[in-house]
């Protein structure tokens, strides 16, 4: 694989397919006319809820285990990961017999956290900030000696993480629009990497909650700036944008779509209620970004990435006193 992450080609994204095909689920893609109705629009989802571990991220960090060497697997593998991805790559980790140690914030739901720790990974703790995370980070890995596999800057990661929007090109060729979740940048540059790629005229829309919104805000001045708050429900979105994988959302990217928190709900709860299927925040927020545009949609053809599926249920944002 090209190690530029501007590089990563179609074939690249066909051998992460192929690697990691045993391993995944290929996820099915559901309507609902009433959402439809609302829209004035055809709604086809792609339910990366249902897949293994609860989230897309078991493609991007079973691309990247199947690429160590057993030598790599030995020393163990480490990460930072608000939970999806340190869930995804621990399984992905115990099934080749090594080792997950992941850094987690404090205040993680705890069903993420449980998460990781049935699928074999170790939780070791920090402060939900990004030097906390790199600093426990780095202290770890210089005691242990372990591989890391960062949970989106990381061309395996990119590579493994486009085969989702693959599947849903194959699946549904006649869409118009592509619209996914942005947080640290790795499924919406997999996303923009595999659609650009396969059909040049797609348009590729991120969404972003506005209490986390470092992806807009670069964008607007052209650099990365760091997020001045991640106080989002998304607990899944509030990580820093990467610096692989910015380039390729600013060169990309046709617009990212800021959300208020009463969005972002609103939404979470319009698809549990309407689809009755049950996705996180950080997933409903493509529901809400079309919501927010229905002008904009209507009469589309438009692909939503529904990335993940783990809740707490004891702790529901439209429950809350």
């Amino acid at each position: 694989m090209n190690l530029d992450s501007n590089m990563i080609t179609l074939k690249d994204i066909i051998n992460a397919h192929d690697r990691i095909g045993p391993f995944i689920h290929r996820t099915p893609i559901l309507t609902n006319n009433s959402l439809n109705e609302l829209i004035g629009a055809n709604l086809y989802f792609k339910c990366e809820n249902f897949q293994k571990a609860g989230s897309f991220k078991i493609r991007g960090a079973t691309n990247a285990v199947e690429l160590l060497t057993k030598e790599e697997l030995a020393r163990g593998v480490a990460t930072t990961s608000s939970g999806n991805h340190g869930a995804a790559l621990s399984m992905a980790v115990t099934r080749r017999g090594g080792n997950t140690k992941v850094v987690m914030p404090h205040n993680t739901p705890i069903i993420k956290v449980k998460n990781v720790q049935r699928n074999g990974g170790e939780v070791v703790w920090c402060e939900s900030n990004q030097e906390s995370r790199e600093g426990v980070l780095k202290e770890l890995v210089d005691k242990s000696g372990a591989e890391v596999i960062h949970p989106y800057n990381d061309e395996r990661i990119m590579a493994g993480q486009g085969t989702c929007a693959k599947e849903l090109i194959e699946d549904c060729p006649y869409l118009d629009v592509i619209i996914s979740p942005v947080s640290g940048g790795g499924l919406i540059s997999g996303t923009l990497l595999s659609s650009s790629q396969m059909k040049s005229k797609i348009k590729v829309f991120g969404a972003e909650p506005k209490e986390a919104d470092d992806a807009f805000q670069s964008l607007k001045i052209g650099k990365i700036v760091p997020n001045k708050t991640i106080d989002t429900v998304c607990d899944g979105l509030r990580a820093q944008i990467g610096t692989i994988t910015f380039p390729v959302i600013k060169d990309l990217v046709d617009e990212i779509i800021t959300l208020t928190e009463d969005e972002i709900i609103d939404a979470m709860r319009m698809v549990w209620e309407r689809m009755k299927i049950v996705v996180e925040p950080s997933c409903s927020i493509t529901l809400a970004a079309v919501l927010k545009r229905k002008e904009q949609f209507v009469n589309k053809n438009i692909g939503l990435i529904l990335s993940d599926g783990n809740v707490d249920l004891d702790s529901l944002p439209w429950a809350k006193p």
